[in-house]
């Protein structure tokens, strides 16, 4: 099966195609540029759009923009497709491709979101308990983690990015796309200004 698979959720947006366990190719970029690493991985692949089986999108917790931003990319591409798909958390992946590990992202506003007993959480750093933190809100936090006895490996470590690669690895049970609901750890930055 013949998955494109990509997660806009942290500042380094991943994407990669996936025909069953073999990773095809995999790029790294920003969520503006979504759509041009998708057509440069597809001819990267030799394959079509119309080739494509599934789709395995990243939906946070992450950057509510970000977010967005692969959703309707996500939904796009399944209506013009007509593809299914199926959603998979950011902190997920990034385990998956750290076995072992707690997966750390930078939430912002000094917090961070983390799984707590295999739940999605938002925490101060301070809260976080882990013997060893990847993603980027380990590497902005290191000092209060280390200082909490856990370990982060040094900041160039792959093991900091979410890879779609593992999202498509994680995809399971497929369905309608214009389904697929961000998860969301708290509100928006931005809210409506009073009148």
């Amino acid at each position: 099966m013949l998955t494109l698979a990509f997660d806009t959720a942290t500042a380094v947006a991943t994407s990669a195609l996936v025909d069953g366990a073999e990773v095809l190719g995999e790029r790294t970029s920003r969520a503006q540029t979504l759509l041009e690493d998708v057509d440069a991985l597809l001819r990267q692949g030799g394959a079509h759009p119309a080739d494509l089986d599934a789709l395995a999108i990243g939906i946070g917790p992450g950057s509510f923009t970000g977010v967005r931003i692969g959703l309707a990319v996500a939904r796009g591409l399944a209506l013009s497709l007509d593809l299914r798909g199926v959603g998979v958390s950011t902190l997920d992946a990034l385990a998956a491709g750290a076995p072992g590990a707690l997966p750390v992202i930078d939430a912002k506003r000094n917090e961070v979101f983390t799984l707590v007993e295999g739940r999605p959480a938002a925490l101060a750093p301070h809260d976080v308990r882990g013997a060893l933190c990847v993603g980027d809100g380990a590497v902005r936090y290191r000092e209060i983690l280390e200082a909490n006895g856990a370990e982060v490996p040094p900041d160039g470590d792959e093991r900091h990015q979410p890879r779609a690669r593992f999202h498509a690895q994680l995809a399971q049970n497929l369905g309608d796309v214009s389904e697929i609901e961000p998860l969301y750890l708290r509100l928006p930055d931005a809210v409506p200004g009073a009148r």
